[in-house]
């Protein structure tokens, strides 16, 4: 039987384009990742959110 390793979130944030849209992937404290599937202007919106929050 084959080692089974353990699924963790550790790594890094990804965003891949993918056809029209946008695929981000985010590690997700217990193991896993979340994936969203955004296009242009729902990537830039959350871009611009992020950014009045941060800035």
């Amino acid at each position: 039987m084959a080692a089974m390793k353990p699924r963790t979130g550790d790594g890094p944030l990804e965003v891949t384009k993918e056809g029209r849209g946008y695929v981000m992937r985010v590690p997700l404290e217990g193991g896993g990742r979340l994936v969203v599937e955004l296009n242009a202007e729902e990537a830039k919106n959350l871009g611009n959110s992020l950014l009045a929050v941060f800035a």
